[in-house]
């Protein structure tokens, strides 16, 4: 019998008694998802999963809502406990991989056991990075927390209640959820950022400035061009302050760092692997290093790539559980067009591609538009009459159609005007529930089509809840949501009209 704790009393020689199959190393976004996709390909082989976190795997997309006091943190589960044993999946949750032993090709556990395996996949994912600052010398201070896990997430709450100043150190897209999330519990909310803009990464400078602009309207303050160069804390051990390498300082009763992640190696590099940024795979996801050994999600790195957006992390897991059990042997990972979506409350985020081009290419067109007094900047990128990169904030109506031009590389509609505007006939034809072509992708984390969703509908779910259910759209960064409810509704629509 499977068992989906970690307390189950049974010694190494019973592990290794079990007979080799797949041993999976991360059950968070990208391990979980593999353990369900393979078993929803084969029910036979034998399957581990190693989860270092106690609970559940749960989507970390969402950490921003549970932040926010949008969602509670029973509602961001992945897979329920009772999945494991019912599927015949020993999940040993609560235990960390220690040590991998190629040689004798078994997993050395904190639990004391050894544990054989056919094919290893690693997928541990990333940890939180935390810049050496003075003041976290004997590691962070009562009141400074990272934002990476759920158990993070639970001590920035309760650090947060009764306190009145927080200094968010990062700018990027954890930082910004977590400026919004806490800002919107009432508390004024810095965020310091060394970069010249906010999200350089995927924004422009102009689109950088709008966003800070709207987030200090909405009691967020932001600095910029500075880092955090010293933490000042009080008799009681607990942080009181900020102090900026610019010389300012900053009353913080919490300090939340969001400096970025590095993808988590220890245990390949320990094994011997080949290590870049991330674990180096090929388009089989299989380590150039060993091929019995795989990695999937932020700790593997494709080429020069190395992917930290749930869709492609997912992409791999579809296209390893078809490998490893036959269901497709010609199936490959060659890449993924990534697209970052930032969807807090009073800030709509949608950016792709190549971002950061000016006037000075003569290949490529470039066209913005932007009101600031609206929090309102959009831009996209053309070259031979292809969108290679875009922003939409603020106001994203053709996040859609932008979407859909973007990932099959179509060519674009004549009244360029469209690419900004809803209702100018591109636009109005790729994003409405009612043009948009049953080929077109509406949920981009999970891969599922209108036509995946009207064939759910036809089978008799009714409610978008339902048919996020059965099809998982919606079930990542929730961006889909809106046009997942209007495709149903629309179908629910038709479906009253009277014949004839």
């Amino acid at each position: 019998m499977s068992r989906s704790s970690s307390n189950s009393g049974a010694r190494p020689a019973d592990r290794r008694a079990k007979p080799a199959g797949i041993v999976v190393v991360g059950n968070g976004m990208a391990g979980s998802r593999l353990v369900t996709e393979i078993r929803a390909r084969d029910r036979r082989v034998a399957l581990t999963v190693f989860g270092a976190e106690p609970q559940q795997p749960y989507n970390r997309v969402l950490l921003s809502n549970v932040l926010a006091g949008v969602t509670g943190p029973e509602q961001i589960g992945l897979v329920d406990p009772a999945w494991y044993e019912a599927n015949d999946v020993d999940a040993r949750l609560g235990v960390a991989v220690e040590r991998i032993d190629r040689d004798a090709k078994c997993v050395h556990a904190s639990d004391g056991t050894a544990t054989p395996y056919d094919t290893l996949v690693i997928a541990t994912g990333s940890t939180s990075f935390v810049p050496p600052i003075p003041g976290t010398e004997n590691g962070l201070p009562d009141g400074v927390e990272a934002f990476r896990t759920l158990a993070d997430c639970r001590r920035i709450l309760q650090a947060a209640d009764g306190a009145r100043h927080a200094v968010v150190v990062g700018g990027g897209l954890l930082g910004i959820e977590a400026a919004r999330g806490l800002a919107g519990r009432g508390l004024a909310v810095t965020v310091v950022h060394l970069a010249g803009h906010l999200m350089e990464r995927q924004l422009d400078q102009g689109a950088g400035g709008v966003l800070a602009r709207t987030l200090g309207r909405l009691g967020v303050r932001t600095v910029l061009g500075t880092s955090a160069g010293a933490l000042s804390t009080g008799a009681d051990g607990r942080v009181e302050a900020v102090e900026l390498q610019s010389g300012e300082r900053l009353p913080a009763d919490l300090v939340v760092m969001a400096c970025g992640v590095r993808p988590e190696v220890r245990l390949a590099r320990e094994a011997g692997l080949k290590v870049d940024r991330g674990i180096l795979v090929d388009e089989t996801l299989r380590s150039l290093s060993d091929p019995g050994v795989r990695a999937i999600g932020e700790c593997s790195q494709y080429g020069d790539t190395v992917y930290g957006l749930v869709a492609p992390a997912w992409e791999q897991a579809t296209v390893l559980a078809d490998l490893l059990t036959g269901a497709d042997t010609g199936a490959r990972f060659t890449g993924a067009r990534q697209i970052t979506r930032l969807k807090a409350k009073g800030v709509d985020l949608v950016a792709m591609g190549e971002t950061h081009f000016g006037d000075d290419d003569p290949e490529v067109e470039v066209m913005r538009f932007a009101d600031a007094s609206r929090g309102t900047y959009k831009k996209v990128a053309i070259r031979r009459d292809r969108l290679i990169g875009a922003i939409l904030l603020g106001e994203t109506g053709t996040a859609g159609t932008l979407t859909q031009l973007y990932d099959r590389a179509a060519p674009l509609p004549s009244d360029r005007l469209s690419l900004f505007f809803t209702g100018l006939g591109g636009a109005q034809a790729a994003d409405s529930p009612v043009r948009m072509p049953d080929a077109a992708t509406v949920c981009h984390c999970n891969n599922v089509s209108k036509r995946q969703i009207r064939a759910c509908w036809e089978k008799g779910a009714r409610t978008a809840d339902e048919v996020a259910q059965q099809t998982r759209a919606s079930t990542g960064c929730g961006g889909c949501r809106d046009a997942l409810e209007g495709i149903v509704a629309w179908l629910d629509e038709q479906d009253s009209v009277p014949a004839g």
